[in-house]
Formats: structure tokens, C-alpha cells, sequence
């Protein structure tokens, strides 16, 4: 088979509605006869926000889970190969397209709620996500090796007010970070949620107890790998879009928050505190919208963003 024009279009669109961090969209998408290959741009740096490139490769990550989401969309399996050439390894993923098979609701749902993401920064309903849809949300991933984990308020979210109050500190008074985000971050200044957005140098940090009372208002995932590889990276930016597609079509809203682990004292003291079993690449903040906004891609919608059919007027 060769992909069409539209199956292009359909690939590319699906691929750049994924999250990335501070929207640097770090991936190029090449379609060929039968394929989709993505590779990391590494020239697209942060040096003080992501010295190692880890969010840099979770990006990479999400814009493969909406790649493959896409190319099942259109009616194909997928058969995905994740660093397939060791002499390019800017080469992340090559996925093919397999024999024909039809779409699941799950895979219909998911590709649609692709175009209703987008990161809530702001603050959640009163309303608390369930422990069950926790739950079952961290149960999502398909990944091997990456683990959603719920974190527990009442035992677990002073430890991380402490941790996270401290990033906040060393990260607002870095004035090379500073430098950084201004450069990259142009939108609508947030200064009210230092814990889920962005830590700017006017930013009021709230002190360890408010912010654990806060903290514990929301759900919170963490997704941990066994070990801290460009691959493990990978597989935990795919599940993490995994599960945040799944949130949305169970009426959720959610942001993710990667900084503090990128001062190791941080990372090191979640590790021994928490009693990890392995290395945590990011949390995922989730909860309920104080209200409604903006439009959702219904099925009829989503079909045609698959046919490039245009919309009735």
C-alpha cells in the first residue's frame, strides 16, 4: 500500500496535536510507502529547563501514541519498532502499516479526543476524581515496563509539597531558567498553580502546608520506568498520552508536570521517600472543569478529520 494525500494529512494533523514540552513539538514525521517514521529533532533545546532531553524524548513519546492512534483510525494495524536503525538514532519510531482491520470504539475515542487536548493549568472543580477512575486510569498503559501510579493524599502528598516547594524555590530564583522559559513561553502568564504550571521569577510559591491541602484536592499519576533510558523516555510520554486521552473521554482535564524532577535531589528524594521501584519521568495532574468550554470533536467530526471531508455549513 501507499499512503494517500489525506492519510498523510491524517498522520501529520494527529501527530502535531501532541503535547510537548513548552510546545516545541521536538519531532519530525516522514511517511513513506508503507510506514510512518519519527525522529527527534534535537536541535529544538532547553538547556536549562531539559539538559538530558528526557521531556524532549516523553514529547517524542506522546506524538508517537497519536501516530499510531491515527494510522488505526484509518483502518490499518499497526506493527511499531522503536529505535529500529542504530546508526540514526534520531530515528525514535518507524510504524507500519499492517493488514486492514477495523477501528475499535476504544481507538475511535481516542483518536477524537485528540483534538479536544489541551493542558488545564487552572484550577480543578471541588469535585474530586474517584479513587476507581484513578484506577482505572493507571491500569491504561500497554506499554512494557512503565507503571501509572496513583499517588495516595493522605501518606504521600506532604512529601511531595515538600519536594515540589523546594523546585519551586531554586527554579524561580535561576535566572538563566528564567531567561529560558521567556524565550520559549509567550502566552497568557499563569502564576496562581506553581505546582502544576510554571514557575516564573514573580511567581508566589505557597509554603509546604497549603500546598499539600491543594495537592491533596487532585489526582495525581505517577509514571515510573525500571530504568532511565532515551527508551524508557519514549514509553513513558506514550503512555502518559495514552491515559490522558482515556481521562478525556471520561469528562477529565488534566496537565502534566516534569520540572521538579530535573534537580536530582528532587528525583533522588521521591525515590527514597516514596520507596520507588524505579525512576519517576512525570506526574499527570487530573480532575474535573470548573466548567464546559470551547468545542469537542464529536464522531461525525472525527470521521471527517479521517476523510477530509469539509464540515456542513
Amino acid at each position: 500500500m501507499t499512503w494517500s494525500g489525506s492519510e498523510v494529512g491524517v498522520l501529520a494533523r494527529a501527530v502535531s496535536h501532541a503535547p510537548s514540552v513548552h510546545d516545541t513539538q521536538p519531532w519530525t514525521l516522514e511517511a513513506l510507502a508503507d510506514s510512518a517514521e519519527l525522529y527527534e529533532r534535537s536541535e529544538v533545546t532547553l538547556p536549562h529547563h531539559d539538559p538530558g532531553g528526557r521531556d524532549r524524548m516523553i514529547s517524542c513519546g506522546a506524538a508517537l501514541t497519536n501516530l499510531e492512534l491515527a494510522v488505526r483510525a484509518l483502518g490499518w494495524d499497526t506493527e511499531t519498532v522503536e529505535f529500529p536503525d542504530a546508526a540514526r538514532p534520531d530515528l525514535v519510531a518507524r510504524v507500519r502499516a499492517g493488514g486492514r482491520r477495523e477501528t475499535t470504539e476504544t481507538e475511535v475515542e481516542r483518536y477524537a479526543a485528540i483534538f479536544r487536548r489541551h493542558s488545564h493549568r487552572a484550577p480543578f472543580s471541588l469535585h474530586p476524581v474517584s479513587r476507581k477512575t484513578l484506577r482505572a486510569l493507571a491500569d491504561v498503559p500497554a506499554e512494557p515496563g512503565v507503571q501509572a501510579r496513583v499517588i495516595e493524599p493522605r501518606t504521600e502528598c506532604a512529601t511531595l509539597a515538600e519536594l515540589f516547594d523546594y523546585a519551586a524555590l531554586v527554579v524561580r530564583d535561576d535566572r538563566a531558567y528564567q531567561r529560558e522559559l521567556s524565550s520559549w513561553c509567550v502566552g497568557p502568564r499563569d502564576t496562581t498553580l506553581p505546582w502544576g504550571g510554571l514557575v516564573r521569577a514573580d511567581t508566589h510559591v505557597p509554603d509546604p502546608v497549603t500546598l499539600t491541602e491543594r495537592l491533596m484536592q487532585e489526582g495525581i499519576l505517577m509514571l515510573l520506568t525500571p530504568d532511565d533510558g532515551r527508551r524508557e523516555h519514549l514509553r513513558a510520554g506514550a503512555v502518559m498520552e495514552q491515559i490522558w486521552l482515556a481521562a478525556i473521554n471520561r469528562g477529565l482535564v488534566a496537565s502534566v508536570l516534569t520540572q521538579p524532577l530535573h534537580l536530582h535531589e528532587v528525583r533522588a528524594g521521591l525515590i527514597e521517600r516514596l520507596h520507588l521501584a524505579g525512576y519517576p519521568q512525570l506526574f499527570l495532574r487530573l480532575g474535573h472543569p470548573v466548567s464546559t468550554s470551547g468545542h469537542e470533536v464529536t464522531g461525525e467530526q472525527a470521521h471527517r478529520l479521517l476523510t477530509g471531508t469539509p464540515s456542513p455549513s
